[in-house]
């Protein structure tokens, strides 16, 4: 088992009979899937669960777990995801898989919100390593992109992994990546990004994560804000 595998059976282990659980999206997230329909199938685990993105969707159906639509959610128990980015105070940076509004709403919904990582995703600051992603209505891109460099950022249209087209989102929308300079916090910039009109959501995820598992060497930790 590696690390990644083994945070994520650490979540799966701590969900329990009755639980409505959001799924997030990604290669962690795969792993939480497969070890929570593991537990669905072999010890009669009793849940139901709403995904994130379509992919998680099919892969939670392929393996057996019973899923919501988001229309039908009406609470949300924990939702478990990975992260790009984790910052001392749990600030997380998520959007390199294009789901930022599903990801977003699942998470402030939750009343849990737990994210699995390994020591790579440790940052000083947010958008150290990556990119901060902002998902914009298409029509409005060069505007929204003429707001950001007016704040101080530099930003790029995302394009495919062809390189042939642009992404667009499962939302309808299209990602400009980001950079700030180091002076403009996570919280500042948090701030400024939701009062930009044509920026659907960001990648910025502040105050929302409620304990992080990270995975190391064979043993799990657990941070709590």
């Amino acid at each position: 088992m590696n690390d990644k595998e083994r945070v994520a059976q650490h979540a799966a282990n701590r969900i329990q009979n009755g639980m409505i659980v959001g799924l997030g999206t990604g290669s962690t997230a795969n792993c939480f899937i497969e070890a929570l329909a593991h537990r669905h199938r072999e010890e009669g685990l009793e849940i139901e669960a709403v995904a994130s993105s379509v992919v998680s969707s099919i892969k939670a159906r392929q393996h057996g777990l019973p899923i919501l639509a988001l229309e039908q959610l009406t609470r949300l128990d924990v939702y478990v995801d990975g992260a790009d980015e984790v910052a001392p105070d749990l600030t997380l940076l998520k959007g390199r898989g294009q789901d930022l509004v599903r990801e977003k709403i699942l998470a402030r919904a939750s009343a849990s919100f737990w994210v699995l990582i390994d020591p790579g995703k440790r940052v000083n600051r947010i958008g150290e390593k990556y990119p901060i992603p902002v998902e914009v209505v298409p029509f409005a891109w060069q505007l929204v992109r003429q707001s950001l460099e007016a704040i101080g950022g530099k930003a790029e249209l995302r394009q495919n992994a062809a390189k042939d087209g642009l992404i667009v989102t499962s939302h309808g929308s299209l990602v400009l990546d980001a950079v700030f300079p180091e002076s403009l916090d996570s919280a500042t910039l948090d701030t400024l990004l939701n009062g930009i009109p044509g920026i659907v959501e960001h990648g910025i995820f502040s105050q929302l994560a409620d304990v992080v598992f990270c995975a190391e060497n064979g043993q799990v930790e657990e941070k709590r804000k």
